[in-house]
């Protein structure tokens, strides 16, 4: 439906999942990694310009991007004191090329030899502790960036980071992310400003056919499509920004195409 070959009447596409699934099935959608979020600005309406890779790098587990060594040890972040917020099991992977130098989420130019990561949720700011559990190796990283945005992955560290743990040749390892309250933030929400991100989608028709059905589903909340290196994304900020909205609408979002899956994402 959202491909000019679904020949289908728009009185019936309302009617399948949130009105925007049907014939996404013929839609060419961006293989991973996926792009990044955009930088959002002060009034949540998120510019457009690339901010984050999000990389799945699979590139970089074949050795395609072997050159790419630090050229010093750098600190890791120190652990606060205390027990942590949340923690969580899952895979992670690690970005550099192309990103080293490129503007993160939080609006600090990314640098592959610090001790950072990327995660979708966590505040910007916060402290990890991230532990390979299958060699028990931990490295401590601030949170800089949002993704990943490929299925099953929770966390992207730096490729300094990723060293430090012995996860930079296999590419993607599980790990235990425990996190702590960013130390240097006053006056943030720690309830948070909540989006959601459905993409990548490599013809940037179909991911503009998708804002428009999505803004007229969604007419209270600002819908925006925007283009990241490996494709096309939509996201939805809604008029009220706190979690539940946010999943509310992400779980009545069906784009039945691998890799167009619908993210909750932190704004701040």
């Amino acid at each position: 439906m959202l491909h000019r070959r679904c020949a289908v009447a728009s009185a019936s596409l309302l009617a399948l999942a949130i009105g925007v699934a049907g014939c996404h099935k013929n839609a060419k959608v961006a293989y991973q990694p996926p792009p990044p979020m955009p930088v959002p600005n002060a009034s949540g309406g998120g510019a457009t310009r690339p901010a984050h890779p999000s990389s799945g790098n699979d590139a970089n587990a074949s050795g395609a991007s072997a050159k790419a060594e630090p050229r010093f040890a750098p600190a890791p972040q120190p652990v606060p004191a205390g027990k942590p917020v949340s923690s969580e099991v899952g895979l992670a992977s690690w970005y550099g090329p192309p990103y080293h130098n490129r503007k993160g989420a939080d609006g600090t130019v990314y640098d592959q030899n610090a001790m950072t990561a990327a995660h979708r949720t966590l505040p910007m700011g916060s402290i990890v502790r991230v532990t390979n559990l299958a060699n028990n190796q931990s490295v401590t990283v601030r949170i800089t960036d949002r993704g990943p945005f490929v299925e099953g992955r929770i966390i992207d560290l730096s490729l300094a980071a990723a060293k430090a743990v012995d996860l930079y040749r296999p590419g993607v390892a599980k790990v235990r992310v425990e996190a702590y309250a960013p130390p240097d933030r006053p006056g943030v929400d720690p309830a948070g400003r909540w989006c959601v991100q459905i993409g990548a989608f490599l013809d940037e028709a179909d991911a503009i056919q998708l804002k428009n059905d999505l803004a007229r589903r969604y007419s209270s909340a600002k819908v925006i499509e925007f283009a990241g290196p490996t494709g096309h994304w939509v996201r939805i900020n809604p008029q009220s920004a706190d979690k539940a909205t946010a999943s509310q609408i992400a779980g009545r979002i069906h784009v039945p195409v691998p890799g167009a899956q619908p993210y909750l994402v932190r704004l701040n």
